[in-house]
């Protein structure tokens, strides 16, 4: 391709000034396109910010619309030293009285001093329940069903010791440690589980007499034991009992524990299970505040300030006008739900100027007073199921999902920019040709224009020699 650097030889014309203003023009469009593209970018953020505004709102009216929105329950006792209580959501409000008995026992044992080694053998021991007697030699124990019971070898110079060591190994059901005193050392038993089914039994096989068989439970001092034993209580006068001192279902839905018996006496406690409405509020509050972070954002992004002149980003743009209606329609919207409550602002939640809910305290703790009613208008019923926040719920779901409004919106100015950036591109290579071929016409110009330059010489030179021989 020619080339022109400088002040045209021939013509005396600036052509790199020309060709530049010349390529300059064609690529004014540019500029509109470059705008363009940044709006479009702003446009795709921002989109970006009201999708994830309205999915809080989506959570929020979800915890509204959903059975375990409104199952918050408060459990108190009169006094959590002696009996503390829990209850899962849902729980129906309930008063009871809780007088326990007996604290769960796992059994304990003390084999007598031993010194020394023990004795070969197996050591068999047995999971299971000990009758009123207890463990030792007249008691009469029944193992578990199925069957659970561990074989521990015991060779001729086991200590009582390495005894202990071997049972902690088997995962017998049992822990053992050692006692040890003047006299010798002693073998500790202790069952892993409370519960008068978790007691044990000791059997000793294949050993002389006096040998292993003195950690048998026939050999066991009934001083040195505890018996296995469950918890016991008393609800509202009923006898119950549990194998742990956590009473489970024992009253529906509530979990309580004995935690310690009175020194003296009986002590009688009081557990009581309530609707829990602050979390109700809580959630209210926090749909009432994912509804105006999304209506603030758009009412900014859509307006037009007289004053200044200035439009928001999606000022006059019918999509981001049409969500902010949607949404206010869908708040707005009369439940049928409830025969008590049918709008927010029955409950004390009522639209600003601006489009903004604002919350009367005192109403809505009123309203929350006949709180069935107030989940019934927010969730609908089995008949009328367009709760408010089922409405909500149901169209910002909509909204989010993977072929909703965002998602088209989003594909839409991508193809924007992608039409951009093309348009961009066939700007840039117009300019880049256009360019070219100025730059080959007028270096072609320019080398004429030489030649012609260089004609005119020559001729003027033969007509002044031509004139002095004719004078």
């Amino acid at each position: 391709m020619a080339s022109i650097s400088s002040v045209g030889v021939g013509s005396g014309l600036d052509i790199k000034s020309i060709v530049s203003k010349l390529v300059e023009l064609e690529k004014a469009p540019l500029a509109k396109l470059k705008l363009e593209k940044s709006t479009v970018d702003a446009k795709i953020s921002a989109f970006g910010q009201i999708k994830s505004l309205v999915s809080t709102l989506s959570d929020a009216a979800s915890k509204l619309s959903s059975v375990t929105g409104w199952n918050g329950v408060t459990t108190t006792s009169s006094d959590s030293a002696f009996v503390s209580a829990t209850a899962v959501g849902g729980t129906l409000p309930t008063n009871f009285n809780v007088e326990v008995t007996a604290l769960a026992k796992a059994q304990s044992t003390a084999s007598n001093s031993i010194s020394g080694a023990v004795g070969s053998g197996t050591l068999k021991i047995a999971l299971g329940k000990w009758d009123a007697t207890g463990p030792g030699a007249t008691g009469v124990f029944t193992g578990k069903t199925p069957a659970s019971s561990v074989d521990i070898t015991v060779s001729a110079s086991d200590t009582v010791a390495d005894i202990a060591s071997k049972i902690n190994g088997a995962n017998a059901g049992v822990t053992a440690t050692i006692l040890t005193d003047a006299s010798g050392q002693r073998l500790l038993l202790r069952s892993k589980d409370t519960g008068e089914d978790f007691g044990f039994s000791l059997t000793a096989t294949g050993g002389t007499p006096g040998g292993l068989d003195r950690l048998a439970s026939t050999a066991i001092d009934p001083a040195a034991t505890e018996k296995a034993a469950n918890a016991a209580a008393k609800v509202n006068g009923i006898s119950v009992t549990s194998s742990t001192n956590t009473f489970a279902n024992t009253v529906a839905g509530v979990t309580f524990k004995a935690e310690k018996m009175p020194d003296t006496g009986t002590k009688s406690v009081q557990v009581s299970v309530t609707k829990d409405n602050s979390a109700i509020q809580a959630n209210i509050n926090a749909f009432v505040e994912a509804y105006n972070a999304v209506n603030s954002y758009l009412s900014d992004a859509t307006k037009y300030d007289a004053g200044t002149k200035e439009s928001g980003l999606f000022q006059g743009d019918s999509t981001a006008i049409g969500l902010q209606n949607s949404l206010r329609a869908a708040v707005q919207s009369v439940s049928k739900g409830s025969s008590v409550f049918k709008t927010l602002s029955d409950i004390g939640v009522g639209f600003q100027r601006g489009g903004n809910l604002a919350i009367d305290s005192g109403k809505l703790s009123k309203a929350l007073n006949n709180v069935d009613e107030v989940k019934k208008m927010f969730r609908g019923s089995e008949s009328s199921p367009s709760g408010i926040a089922a409405t909500v719920k149901s169209m910002t779901t909509n909204m989010l999902s993977t072929d909703g409004f965002f998602k088209t919106k989003d594909n839409s100015l991508q193809l924007s920019l992608k039409s951009n950036s093309k348009a961009q591109k066939g700007v840039e290579a117009a300019a880049t040709n256009l360019e070219t071929r100025l730059n080959a016409r007028y270096s072609a110009l320019d080398s004429q224009m030489s030649k012609l330059t260089a004609l005119n010489s020559y001729v003027s030179q033969q007509i002044t020699t031509w004139n002095k021989s004719t004078g």
